[in-house]
């Protein structure tokens, strides 16, 4: 059974859901589409949604800089050697997608590697919004490219 429930936060409404193994997803745009629940999902905190929302509060008032939070996201083995790299990359820090890809051991990868980052059901947690293009531009993001740069900022990264 997966138990998800709505928080707020400053960057809007967080959708968390989880299961008795770990974190399942993070979904940052909770206030403005519905989660995908199915039969398997159901309303409700658990110890674990609620030290994720705490953890994430942390984050955003700025005392928080990792998180210590078990996982259980489904994924392929690419996609979670990925969603692993991802938790490697500093706060205050970005990597392009090619480092990214060469971090895991797969420099023609690149895309993939993008495609990966893309499908990263644990956002924020998960920094997936540390890969920027090559050339240092901001690239997409499921919560919105306006997201990502107020949590780049949030870090202290400056924005070009």
């Amino acid at each position: 059974m997966i138990c998800y429930e709505i928080y707020p936060s400053p960057f809007g409404e967080l959708g968390i859901a989880a299961s008795e193994a770990g974190l399942v997803g993070i979904d940052l745009q909770a206030g403005k589409r519905p989660l995908p629940v199915n039969e398997n999902w159901q309303r409700g905190a658990t110890l674990l949604t609620d030290a994720a929302s705490e953890q994430l509060e942390a984050y955003f008032a700025g005392e928080r800089r990792s998180f210590d939070l078990p996982f259980d996201a489904a994924g392929t083995p690419f996609q979670q050697s990925v969603w692993r790299a991802l938790c490697t990359i500093p706060y205050g820090e970005t990597r392009s997608y090619r480092e990214l890809a060469e971090a895991i051991g797969n420099p023609k990868a690149v895309r993939a590697v993008a495609r990966a980052n893309g499908a990263n059901p644990l956002s924020i947690v998960v920094p997936c919004h540390r890969v920027i293009g090559a050339d240092g531009t901001l690239t997409g993001y499921a919560g919105g490219l306006e997201m990502k740069a107020r949590l780049l900022t949030l870090e202290g990264v400056l924005i070009g």
